[in-house]
């Protein structure tokens, strides 16, 4: 090997950019490519959820500079994994390839960076999902500048998403999501968990049904395709036919594009986990689950996709 590729597989293994904890299912299949905005979740006080993903590390909204400088890295590892390709005759990303560059270069097995570069340049670099939590609560102006700045680096970029809180989609104007939509993100994903008021003030979700459905209808008419989460069994065996209903009827108000079911599985170390550890809260039996997505599903009247994507199903 050339001292010209031995020097570029040298840099692709020691490049680095910033990438969160985690991302939809969605968006990992599909090889999306990750970039890190904002980091952690800005209210970490659901009782299910906790912030535990993020390790309860407090909020932090990034630098558009510093953003920008981790785009110039994936951008950079593109083109040198590019040159590298055509240098050794590969007309495709292919495990084949992978397994030569990690054969000349066996750092490069032991980085993230690569491997999460190399599979988006694989898939035709499609696909981005901005982390961490709620990405869209930035300033709208700054974050439109690092969506325009991700696209002017990879035009191929057909689709861009993030999640987001309904409350700040809620606060945000239409107006400010228009912006959004215009500067290249696509697609939100949202936390709705329950339609249920009683439910959602028990779990401080921090949103109410009706702020759901106003935020859910804004960001259609701003022109994004939505995702909302649902979480069965967060009722428990006390409300779970409540829960039932009022988030079908809550989604039924919205008619989102998708609707992701994520069943409750409770998570030691959140305050859900100590009411049911401590009787406080009963836990569906799993027929008891069936029943309340059975319920759920028969009141529904959308035209959304329901999906089971995960594996808590």
């Amino acid at each position: 090997m050339s001292r010209d590729l031995s020097s570029a597989l040298q840099l692709l293994a020691t490049l680095r950019f910033e990438v969160g904890p985690i991302r939809p299912p969605s968006e990992g299949g599909s090889h999306s490519l990750l970039i890190r905005a904002t980091r952690n979740c800005p209210w970490s006080k659901c009782r299910f959820c906790y912030g535990l993903p993020y390790e309860r590390r407090p909020f932090q909204v990034r630098l558009v500079d510093e953003v920008k400088a981790d785009i110039d890295a994936v951008e950079l590892m593109v083109s040198e994994l590019r040159m590298v390709a055509r240098e050794l005759g590969f007309k495709q990303f292919d495990e084949r390839l992978a397994l030569t560059l990690i054969t000349a270069e066996p750092a490069l097995a032991y980085s993230p960076w690569f491997s999460l570069v190399f599979n988006w340049a694989a898939s035709g670099c499609r696909t981005v999902f901005i982390q961490d939590a709620d990405s869209p609560i930035m300033r709208t102006d700054r974050l439109c500048e690092i969506l325009r700045y991700l696209k002017s680096k990879f035009p191929s970029i057909e689709r861009i998403t993030s999640y987001a809180r309904a409350k700040t989609i809620f606060r945000k104007s239409l107006e400010e999501l228009k912006e959004l939509r215009a500067a290249g993100l696509t697609r939100l994903h949202v936390g709705l968990e329950s339609g249920d008021d009683e439910v959602l003030a028990y779990v401080n979700k921090g949103v109410t049904s009706s702020e759901h459905v106003e935020a859910g209808r804004k960001a259609l008419e701003a022109g994004f395709e939505l995702s909302e989460y649902v979480m069965p069994g967060l009722g428990g065996a006390d409300r779970w036919r409540e829960h039932a209903i009022n988030t079908a009827r809550v989604l039924n108000e919205i008619n989102p594009h998708y609707i992701r079911v994520r069943s409750l599985v409770p998570r030691k170390g959140t305050p859900l986990y100590d009411d049911y550890v401590q009787g406080r809260f009963k836990l569906l039996s799993p027929h008891g689950y069936l029943k309340e997505i059975r319920l759920f599903v028969e009141k529904l009247d959308v035209d959304s996709r329901l999906t089971f994507d995960h594996y808590c199903n």
